[in-house]
């Protein structure tokens, strides 16, 4: 759900609107009857968030997505003209403006630093910076981003260890969400290099990290993220299998028949439905805070993918892990919080019952007392270091 729009423009001018009519999210200029006047950002600017609007000068700022794995800030204007990229560096920018829209912050990250703010005019001229006081990361981690695969393909991220031997092959670990997301976030594989510190930790213990964005993912358009519709386990499951097969063929170190994956909340279930679903692509997983079963998560956000449990009751029941319980055969390390407030301690409960039923061997790893998020630090380093104990109990090291 949006949450810029719409924003009622002074002197009855209107208000602007955001559609994806034109395939992509698009920003609109309507009426106060609603009638379009005219389309202020094209949908080839992969509109993402409407972050100013000065009512003198009739100057627009937004974020832009030339990518999905980039986030740009751009101007344009009621008067009419192309939007102007005012952030030429790749990477991922947010932007906020001063009350009388002179000057703005502009807060970047790319792949090769931390985030940083920088004070700018309301032209883009440069004012200053505002000195960062988090502790910088002795690396920077070595990762790829690339596209991969046929036609529309996937954007998908290689993170090496730092001590990378182009001679050997490598382990794999399919670091996942894979799920929907509002329109204005993002996936997984993004140009912060923040976003890449944990799986660099990972990588270097004897490992190549994988991730990829499937159909569903934002960022690529009204089609793409309906692919899933009534879907939601299966699709984004089966383009997770074509990217990381695409990514085998191109890159030799990864090895394919040792591979993992991991993932939390819809990272979660898909990598414990990967291993029921997929063992012979899939040879372990780590499923943190899953959703097992979409009959006991949030009405708003199922219903949105899967429709009414009443009349999509399939739906339901393709996506649901209990149904595929007896199909265990690869190891499963299930983790959850037991206070989790979004998804339920239940959930797992609900699996283990039912894998137990069925006979099959799996561990479970309940972290006492949290939620959804796990922002203790003790707990993060040692479940970090679980979560790497069983993928190199079950996948092994590098060879060759």
């Amino acid at each position: 759900m949006r949450q810029d729009v719409p924003r009622w423009l002074a002197g009855d001018q209107g208000f602007l609107w955001a559609s994806e009519r034109g395939g992509d999210w698009r920003l609109e200029w309507r009426d106060r009857h609603g009638n379009l006047k005219q389309v202020l950002v094209p949908p080839e600017f992969g509109f993402g968030e409407l972050v100013d609007v000065n009512p003198d000068s009739g100057e627009i700022a937004f974020i832009g997505r030339p990518d999905p794995t980039q986030r740009k800030l751009f101007r344009t204007s009621l008067k009419g003209g192309s939007p102007v990229e005012m952030t030429p560096d790749p990477g991922w920018h947010s932007a906020s403006f001063n009350p009388n829209h002179s000057m703005y912050v502009d807060i970047s990250s790319s792949l090769g630093s931390m985030r940083r703010a920088t004070v700018h005019r309301a032209d883009g001229t440069r004012v200053g910076d505002l000195p960062p006081v988090a502790e910088e990361p002795p690396f920077v981690p070595n990762v790829a981003l690339v596209r991969i695969g046929q036609g529309a393909g996937f954007y998908a991220a290689l993170v090496r260890p730092r001590a990378f031997n182009p001679r050997k092959r490598y382990p794999v670990i399919v670091h996942v969400y894979g799920g929907p997301l509002p329109p204005d976030s993002s996936g997984v594989v993004i140009a912060s290099m923040g976003s890449w510190l944990l799986p660099q930790w990972i990588a270097d213990q004897g490992f190549v990290v994988v991730s990829l964005d499937g159909r569903g993912t934002p960022g690529r358009g009204h089609d793409w993220e309906r692919a899933i519709y009534k879907h939601l386990g299966s699709v984004p499951l089966a383009d997770q299998v074509t990217g990381l097969r695409a990514l085998g063929r191109k890159y030799r170190e990864l090895d394919l028949d040792r591979v993992g994956i991991f993932g939390w909340s819809f990272g979660g279930y898909l990598s414990a439905l990967a291993v029921m679903k997929q063992p012979d692509v899939f040879k372990a997983a780590v499923a943190g805070a899953p959703p097992t079963d979409w009959l006991d998560y949030d009405t708003h956000y199922t219903e949105r993918y899967l429709g009414m449990p009443d009349t999509d009751a399939a739906a339901y029941r393709d996506g649901s892990l209990f149904a595929r319980a007896a199909d265990l055969r690869r190891p499963l390390l299930l983790i959850h919080g037991t206070g989790d407030d979004n998804v339920y301690f239940r959930h797992s409960l609900k699996l283990v019952d039912a894998l137990f039923r069925a006979g099959k061997q799996f561990e479970l790893l309940p972290l006492s007392g949290l939620t959804h998020m796990v922002p203790d630090p003790v707990v993060n380093e040692q479940l970090y270091s679980r979560i790497v104990f069983h993928f190199e109990k079950c996948l092994g090291k590098p060879s060759g």
